[in-house]
């Protein structure tokens, strides 16, 4: 059977709920939205801040900024060691200091 993919809006959304991360919600008429995400479905939001809750539709919303940063998908292992590997690389440039060096010698 065939792996049901899931969207990255549902991802995002079950992920600061689960974590309670504090959201900031811009509406498309500009009007800002703050709170935690209690509960979402195909068309609403529900945002609870300071024990009141506000059922938002998902048409007005422009945007869902998390106050902090958000790790949806765990790195593959290839991905960690290609980015340690180029972390090591970084090390070994020689960089402006060894052209000046370079230039000294000659």
């Amino acid at each position: 059977m065939a792996e049901k993919s899931q969207n990255v809006q549902d991802v995002f959304l079950n992920h600061v709920r689960k974590n309670k991360n504090p959201v900031t919600v811009f509406l498309v008429n500009g009007v800002k939205l703050q709170g935690i995400i209690t509960w979402f479905d195909n068309f609403s939001v529900l945002l609870r801040r300071d024990g009141h809750t506000q059922l938002v539709y998902k048409h007005a919303i422009s945007t869902v900024m998390p106050s902090g940063p958000v790790q949806l998908f765990e790195p593959d292992k290839k991905d960690e060691d290609a980015a340690a590997e180029a972390d090591g690389n970084a090390d070994a440039d020689a960089g402006p200091e060894a052209s000046v060096e370079e230039v000294a010698d000659a």
